[in-house]
């Protein structure tokens, strides 16, 4: 099991894979006219509250020099990414964080909740 599908259920995976591409950007249907913000954009382009946290956990997965560490989440508040938990290593968090702050639509990642060890 992957992170995508750990934290956000197997439906999450499924679309990531039905999608050859996830869209970095995205727009809001054509009544309202408005682009979805960046943090907001789902695997596949749709606006969804949990996109940015989505999006770095698919990026989590896709990254062949990440496991998957059943002890640490993904969430997100507005363009900050929120990993929680614990990590086995130091250099573990920090290529994480590099992943993180390569997503469109992440502004930050706070790892004041992890502990290494």
């Amino acid at each position: 099991m992957g992170w995508l599908s750990r934290i956000f259920g197997k439906d999450e995976e499924k679309k990531a894979k039905s999608s050859s591409t996830t869209r970095s950007t995205a727009q809001a249907p054509a009544s309202t006219g408005e682009a979805i913000p960046p943090e907001r954009v789902g695997l596949n382009g749709e606006y969804d509250q949990s996109g940015l946290a989505k999006r770095v956990a698919l990026a989590f997965d896709q990254d062949s020099q990440l496991d998957d560490v059943e002890t640490l989440w993904v969430a997100q508040t507005s363009g900050t990414v929120v990993l929680k938990g614990t990590v086995p290593s130091q250099q573990t968090l920090d290529k994480m964080v590099s992943v993180a702050n390569g997503v469109n639509g992440a502004t930050d990642v706070d790892t004041t909740q992890v502990t290494v060890g």
